[in-house]
């Protein structure tokens, strides 16, 4: 219902009047009859709708939604009249029934610690209560004005006592009215529902998520901490099917309870199952979910090796993938420093086989570490053109030329490329079939 607007009437019997209607008295008169017949009444079997007891829980599911929209009349009235002698009070207790009540408890005393506040609200509210009634800048009302207001409180307070009779009455026969709903989340919560929603046939139009918070309250924490709150809880919140599930769950549960009874609520409606055998089937559904839930995840099973895949892979060909491979091809002087003779220790960098290790490098006869790097085919024309532009000409050479060169490793070199190839040798006779890079020999005596 949305918020009334502030009343400025004085006389209260000019705005809340359903306390006083014929309406009122009539079915307040057959709900006590009806309480003091019991279910003599019902015991014949369900009824049907023409029936003049189902007439009246109808009509009392009507009521007790205009009973709520009476209380909010009053409460706005009470808050008028109030507010100059309490302003904070409406802030820190929202809840109608409990403002009126406190109202009535403390009248107009201004010092709050003479008045017993205890069993009307939470110990947290009661002391947040006080200390800012210590502070209030208002002032004691009339003697005129406070008689208003504890009236308008009594009436207040009867009215929420026979909202409670009307529900009381409405939850004996819940079981023949809504039997699959009550099966579900049981006559209280049933008989809670149907009087917010306004009826059977209003909440069976619902969709799950309304009914999910019907009953929910605005809650006033004053300033604690909201780690306890919970939004979005109503009657469904508070059934017992929900309340033994465990708290991890509950929101869950009550998810699943909602809609549940919003099934529930809709075969009830149409009169389709009058034994309750589809509510009970409902209720052991949601039994076995929350149960499933609660269940430990199965253990993780060994999961074999996929089968090796031996065939030759496909693998891309092609000018450009040679160039790569040639680009990063071991060099000659990578695989000698890679190599190592049997019996000769290799040369290292820190000596006595500490630092890196420099293999057969040096170990093919020529006495230096420095092997000559030979050049790959890729950068043969590049390396060709470099050398003929800076160290001479593609035409005739002079008797001017030497063999001089400049190169950025050696500075000034004269060398013989014919005499170093016969030291060295080619091809494989430098390293595995020299006289030095062979076997030690053994002469026998």
């Amino acid at each position: 219902m949305a918020e009334v607007p502030i009343l400025k009437f004085d006389d209260l019997d000019s705005v809340a009047k359903l306390q006083k209607s014929q309406r009122f008295h009539d079915i307040m008169k057959k709900v006590d009859e009806a309480m003091a017949n019991g279910t003599e009444s019902s015991s014949k079997g369900l009824v049907a709708e023409d029936d003049p007891e189902y007439q009246l829980i109808v009509e009392c599911n009507a009521l007790s939604v205009d009973i709520d929209n009476e209380i909010t009349i009053i409460h706005n009235f009470i808050r008028d009249k109030y507010r100059a002698k309490f302003p904070e009070l409406e802030s820190l207790v929202l809840h109608p029934i409990d403002y009126s009540r406190l109202v009535k408890q403390i009248g107009n005393e201004m010092d709050l610690t003479l008045v017993d506040l205890e069993g009307l609200l939470p110990s947290a509210t009661i002391m947040v209560v006080s200390v800012t009634a210590s502070t209030t800048s208002g002032k004691p009302l009339s003697e005129e004005n406070l008689q208003k207001t504890i009236e308008a409180c009594d009436r207040a307070l009867a009215l929420d006592e026979a909202k409670k009779k009307v529900l009381e009455f409405v939850e004996s026969r819940m079981g023949y009215i809504a039997p699959n709903l009550s099966a579900v989340v049981g006559s209280t919560v049933a008989a809670k529902l149907m009087g917010v929603a306004g009826g059977l046939a209003a909440l069976s139009k619902m969709p799950a998520c309304n009914v999910q918070i019907l009953g929910a309250k605005k809650k006033n924490l004053a300033g604690f901490s909201t780690a306890t709150a919970l939004p979005h809880t109503g009657f469904v919140f508070h059934t017992e099917i929900v309340q033994s599930t465990p708290p991890p769950l509950r929101m869950k549960a009550c998810r699943l309870v909602a809609g549940k009874s919003t099934l529930a609520a809709r075969v009830d409606f149409t009169r389709g199952d009058l034994s309750a055998k589809i509510g009970q089937e409902l209720r052991e559904d949601i039994r076995k979910k929350i149960e499933k839930w609660q269940e430990p995840p199965p253990p993780k099973q060994p999961k074999p090796l996929p089968v090796p895949d031996s065939d030759p892979k496909k693998k891309r060909g092609g000018r450009r993938l040679r160039k790569m491979k040639e680009r990063y091809a071991l060099t000659d002087m990578r695989k000698l420093a890679n190599r190592m003779k049997f019996g000769v220790p290799e040369e290292s960098s820190l000596g006595d086989g500490l630092g890196e290790g420099y293999g057969m490098l040096g170990q093919a006869g020529s006495g230096k570490l420095r092997v000559s790097i030979g050049q790959s085919k890729l950068a043969a024309k590049v390396a060709k053109k470099f050398k003929e532009k800076q160290y001479g000409s593609s035409g005739a050479t002079s008797g001017l030329s030497s063999s001089l060169a400049f190169t950025p490793v050696q500075g000034i070199e004269l060398s013989n490329p014919q005499a170093q190839a016969g030291l060295l040798g080619s091809g494989t006779a430098s390293t595995y079939f020299s006289e030095t890079g062979t076997f030690s020999k053994i002469k026998r005596i």
